[in-house]
């Protein structure tokens, strides 16, 4: 339309972000109605920070070397997990389901024994729901994304090893 619309769309964006942080939300989806053939369809969201694993460590006083050991190389893991040889990524940039439907077992779970060709996880794009196949068989040694994660192009999804 006119560049007074896309710059109240952007301060639009902006005040959806503002409000995503402030309410420690992870992802807010907003769609606006100009008219017929006119509408903003808007998805903002962001990545937490695990705060388990921190957690973990000082919670466990007991066992405290082992739980400091994983730390360490799980960070650096996490830096570059898509270089990993068994990282299977995202063809394409969507949402994640981890199951077929809602209340149904998810395709995979850490340790689960997989063939190539099984579905790992759905990538909804464009109303489109795209099965995830395993590029080889073996088994699941991380699970890198959640049930309704916003993945990109090239975003490591599941470490199959």
């Amino acid at each position: 339309m006119t560049k007074n619309t896309h710059d109240s769309d952007v301060a639009f964006i902006q005040a959806l972000a503002e409000l995503l942080r402030e309410n420690d939300l992870t992802e807010l989806q907003v769609k606006r109605e100009y008219g017929e053939d006119d509408s903003l369809n808007v998805r903002v969201s962001r990545k937490k920070e695990i705060v388990t694993q921190v957690a973990a460590a000082p919670a466990a006083a007991a066992a405290p070397a082992p739980a400091a050991a994983p730390a360490p190389i799980a960070p650096a893991a996490e830096e570059d997990p898509a270089s990993h040889p068994g990282a299977v990524t995202s063809p394409m940039v969507g949402t994640v389901y981890m199951q077929a439907e809602p209340g149904a077992p998810s395709f995979i779970s850490v340790g689960a024994q997989v063939s190539e060709g099984d579905t790992l996880l759905i990538v909804e794009a464009m109303k489109t729901m795209n099965h995830i196949p395993a590029p080889k068989s073996g088994t699941v040694k991380r699970i890198l994304v959640a049930d309704g994660d916003a993945v990109e192009y090239g975003s490591p999804l599941v470490v199959i090893e």
